[in-house]
């Protein structure tokens, strides 16, 4: 087991749990591992991160959907519902904010079935994340995005270690602002591994595996 630890709250009443170490994602290595376990579970903090999130964004950006990665499909309920209640545009035959989950073919490209099909095409579609990192799933969600017709709304995220994917802003809870020395590295040119320090865990979107 790693040992997580809670960042001092700084942002309404959402705490960041950490771990300190040396960590394998699928595409970097990182020094730190930021654990979303509960933001994406636990309803109370769900709303919480929500409503934190919220307030980062622009009155007049058009949301009609919210394409959930990582997890957050908890999560983008409760923003869907933040927004509406903010009385954000929305551009949709309903008034309303769809929320949905890509499905991954063989090669991990994002597809989707012909039914979610009039939920993404013309539609302002924000991208909601537990992590923006390297911003490479971020990418591949913008590009899925614009193959099946859809305008990019934003891109969210409880953290984010970079300020913008594709031109486009991430906005988020907490940033690399509030992790001053975190770091991420192409698994190559890692200091860790040249140092010979083994990895504390693999993580993904789903957690983390001790080593």
């Amino acid at each position: 087991m790693i040992e997580i630890t809670r960042l001092p709250v700084q942002h309404g009443k959402v705490p960041l749990r950490l771990a300190r170490g040396h960590f394998a994602t699928n595409h970097s290595h990182i020094n730190y591992y930021i654990d979303i376990t509960y933001q994406k579970t636990r309803l109370s903090e769900a709303k919480e991160t929500a409503r934190e999130l919220v307030t980062h964004f622009i009155n007049n950006t058009p949301v009609d959907t919210i394409l959930c990665l990582d997890g957050t499909a908890v999560l983008g309920a409760c923003v869907a519902e933040e927004l509406t209640k903010t009385g954000f545009m929305t551009i949709n035959q309903h008034q309303t904010i769809y929320v949905v989950e890509p499905e991954y073919n063989a090669n991990s490209q994002m597809i989707f079935r012909d039914n979610i099909l009039p939920m993404l095409k013309n539609k302002h579609v924000l991208i909601l994340m537990a992590s923006v990192t390297t911003g490479y799933t971020a990418k591949r969600a913008i590009e899925a995005i614009g193959y099946y017709g859809g305008h990019v709304a934003g891109v969210a995220a409880i953290y984010r270690a970079v300020d913008e994917v594709e031109g486009h802003p991430v906005r988020s809870v907490y940033s690399v602002e509030d992790l001053p020395d975190y770091a991420s590295f192409d698994y190559k040119e890692c200091p860790y591994c040249k140092q010979g320090i083994r990895l504390d865990a693999l993580v993904n979107s789903f957690g983390y595996s001790a080593l």
